[in-house]
This record gives structure tokens, sequence and C-alpha cells, in this order.
């Protein structure tokens, strides 16, 4: 009978102290009334604490009440939209690293062999790890003498990682020919990796720039830029930038990355939020170029899409299709067209809501959510033919870090065809409409197309519709004093 009534004692206590704190500091009873006479946001809220109630009386054994309550917060998020979340503290911090485009650890992206074994997938060229002798490969045995068998890949990760200058033991097994794997133990001093978006960059055979960018990070447009100047300086006859397998990332960067080529003052896109009558960040956004474009206007420019490029690669397809400064090649963009903005959590400490606060028009202002964009000249590409490309594009580098821009495209990056090569016909066909004409007015009346044909709003009923979350890219907005399935990066 005590533990009951403590039990309720506690649950009562937890509750005054939820809406206290909420009426002190967020304006909690306001925000209720605005919803309207009908709903009794208190009444709704009394399930949580018969579930946690339940949960202290009957549980096999005493709960983790702070994992209870973050799996509260998992399903709240969920609940909304399939973008919005909960971002537990790990994943707040390596996020921040990422957005900054740099992290601290020795350099390895990794993921699970088909024998479930965490193997090494690419040191990243330079790296503590790619100097110290570490191969693709490699299965990682252990880590600080610890064995890996049956961990999870994020704990692994997590082992890896550390700060700069700190050191850690790394013990692999490398397969050898008719022989017994050997054992191999590294000792490698961390230090800060950094994480560019550009994962290709060179001059094909036909004179063209190539130009892969993987995400939007605060320095995408930088790296971008200085890969570009390169080009211009070797007289590039003209640019494909390749946006397929890009899911997205920070929204200003988007902005950065058109600047280097849109005219001055080009808008890029805007926001739609909510009427709340409160001032918000992403309410009534609007993004215009504010320099000069790096590339000049009359250089031709192709766009390579798919059906994964999604979020700001969305929004730099849409105002470059819409301006005729591209021609988009490929299949039809993924069709998400909401802005999450992050909001850093005091409780639990280090963690942080991903939001979905707005959604983004492009500049022939629809919103392409749930619908996507089409492309000027459609070149199919199954899953099946990606993903030999791709794994083809992998063994060309697999062993040597530093051939990253001579990856394996087939014919058109000017490698020996075989029965087993996997052509790239997205690229293909890029390549041929470039060197159609050196007139780029005259590609772009042969083969772009009315945006009202290309960029056309979904029905109200499917935008920001529920689902399984999404593997995009969602922090569109950071607002805080810092701004095939990706490996973990470590």
């Amino acid at each position: 009978m005590q533990h009951r009534q403590s039990k309720s004692e506690f649950i009562a206590l937890l509750a005054f102290l939820i809406v206290a704190t909420l009426v002190l500091t967020n304006g909690f009873v306001a925000r209720i009334s605005a919803q309207g006479k009908d709903v009794d946001v208190f009444a709704k809220i009394q399930p949580i604490g018969d579930v946690l109630g339940i949960i202290l009386d009957e549980y096999v054994r005493p709960p983790d009440i702070d994992k209870v309550v973050e799996g509260a917060l998992v399903g709240m998020l969920n609940a909304l939209d399939r973008h919005s979340s909960f971002i537990s503290e790990d994943a707040f911090k390596i996020m921040r690293e990422e957005t900054r485009g740099e992290f601290e650890g020795i350099g390895v992206s990794i993921r699970f062999d088909d024998d479930k074994n965490i193997i090494v997938y690419q040191p990243l060229a330079d790296s503590p790890a790619a100097k110290a002798g570490i191969l693709s490969g490699d299965i990682i045995y252990k880590v600080d003498g610890v064995s890996t068998a049956g961990m999870a890949l994020e704990e692994v990760a997590k082992r890896i990682r550390g700060p700069r200058d700190s050191v850690v033991r790394i013990t692999v097994a490398r397969k050898r020919e008719n022989a017994e794997p050997q054992i191999i133990d590294y000792t490698i001093k961390r230090g800060n990796i950094p994480i560019e978006s550009i994962k290709e960059a060179r001059l094909l055979p036909s004179g063209f720039a190539y130009v892969r960018v993987s995400d939007f990070k605060d320095t995408t447009a930088k790296d971008l830029s200085k890969r570009i100047s390169g080009f211009l300086e070797k007289n590039m006859k003209g640019l494909i930038l390749d946006l397929r397998w890009n899911p997205g990332g920070l929204l200003p960067a988007s902005k950065d990355v058109c600047e280097l080529f849109l005219p001055k003052n080009s808008l890029v896109t805007y926001t739609q939020g909510r009427k709340t009558g409160r001032s918000s960040l992403t309410e009534n956004m609007k993004l215009y170029t504010e320099k000069d474009p790096l590339v000049p206007l009359g250089l031709p420019i192709v766009v390579l899409v798919n059906e994964e490029t999604a979020s700001c690669s969305e929004i730099v397809t849409g105002a470059l299709q819409f301006y005729s400064r591209a021609i988009v090649v490929g299949v039809k963009t993924y069709g998400k067209g909401s802005v999450q903005t992050i909001i850093p959590l005091s409780r639990p400490p280090n963690t942080a809501l991903r939001l979905t606060t707005a959604l983004y028009y492009t500049p022939a202002e629809v919103t392409i959510d749930s619908e996507g964009i089409k492309p000027d000249v459609e070149v199919p590409f199954s899953k099946e033919e990606q993903r030999a490309l791709v794994e083809q594009m992998f063994e060309s580098v697999k062993t040597d870090a530093s051939m990253l821009n001579q990856q394996n495209h087939g014919t058109i990056t000017g490698n020996e065809a075989s029965e087993k090569t996997a052509e790239d016909k997205q690229l293909q066909r890029a390549v041929e409409i470039l060197q159609e004409d050196p007139v780029f007015d005259n590609l772009i009346k042969k083969y772009h197309k009315d945006t009202h044909e290309t960029q056309v709003a979904a029905p109200a009923d499917r935008i920001l519709q529920q689902g399984p979350h999404a593997d995009k890219d969602d922090a569109a907005v950071v607002v805080s004093p810092e701004n095939p399935p990706a490996p973990e990066k470590k």
C-alpha cells in the first residue's frame, strides 16, 4: 500500500512539475487556449500519466525512467510527420560535427559485411587511419582490446570516435588468399577529420567537368567553388553537377551553392510556416543570391537527379531549372519540400528536436513536397543498374582512397568495357546532350521543359504525409549557437 501511495504521489508530483514548468517557461496555457474551446489538452495528456503508472507497477523489472521519457519524446515527434524526430545526445553531437564539415576521429567509414563482421568501408584519404595503413575490407576485430563481436554499428562507431590527439587501439583481421587472416594492431592518434561534400570532381575525356555532391553542409559551396575554379582554369567546356543520391542538408547551403551559378538577386526559395502570431525564423524566409556567379552564364550545365535527390538538392535543382540555367537529366526527385528546425533542449541535456516548421517553395511558387521535380530529359535507371554502378565505383577506389576522383562509371569515364561493365546511362546522356551544341541557349530551346510541367504541387492531402520515417537529411535550418545507406563515419 505504501508503494502504491509513493508511486501515486510521484506521478502527481511529476504531472504538477510538468504543467508548472510549461506554464512558467513556455506560455503553455496561452497555447492551449489558442487550440480552441473544444480541445481540453490537460485531459488529452492524462493517458501519459496512466501509462507511466502501469509501467512503474507492472513492468518485469524497475524501469529506467530516463529511457521511458526519451521513448515518449521519440513517439511524440514521430506522430507528427515522417521528418520530425527527437535527436538523442549522441546523434545531436554527430549531426553538429557533420554540418560543420568535420569530426574528431581516425577517418574511416564502417559497415557490416555479408557475414555481419564490422569492416572498414573506406579510409578517408590522408586521414590518421589511412596513414597508419588501415585498408578497405579490414575486419575491425577489437577496439581498445574489446571485441566487436555482436556489437551494433553505432556502438563501435562511438568507441572509435574521440577527442583530437587522444589515442585508440584498433585490431583488424585482414583476409589473405589461401591463408588465415592476418591480425594487425594499430595505435592511432585521433585528429580533426574534414568531411567534404564533394565525392568526385574530375574533367571527363570529353572535356566536360563532372562534380558529384553528396550533401549540403556549411562548407559545401566553398568546396564546390574551389573545384569549379580549377576546372575553369583548364577551360572546361561545360559542367555536369551530379545531385543523385543527395539527401539534402542545411537550407542556407542551397542558397550558397546557387550563388555559383545564378545572377545576383535571384530568388532561390522561400518558406511558409503556420500562422501562429509568434515570430518564427522559418515562417516567411526568402533566400536570394547575394553575389555575382562564379560560372559564366553562357557555360552549359546539366544537373543529374534521381529518386534519392531530396531536400536542399531539390531546392538547387528547382532554382537552376526555373531560371533555365541547367538542363535536368535523370528521373523524378524524392519530393521533400518541408523545412526542419533543429531546436536544442535543456532537458534531457544535449538533445534536440528536429521539428517541421515550414514548407519551402521553388521560384515557380510551388512546394514539391511528396511530389518531386521532373527532369527535362528522363533517363530511367533501375535499382539493379544503380547497385551495379555503385559497386563498380567503390571497387575502383577500394584499395586506394587517393583515386576518389577517378571512379569507374564505365566507358564514359574512359574505362575499358567488358561484359560486366556497369554503364552510367544518365551520365552518358548528359555528355551526349552537351556535345550536341556548344551554344547553351540552343540546348535550352531543345531540351528545357516549362516549369509548369516539371514543378507541380502534390494534392494537399499528400503534403506532409505520415509514414515510415525517411532517411533523408532533414536538418534544413539549425537554430543554435553552432550550426546505398551511408556508412558510419569515424
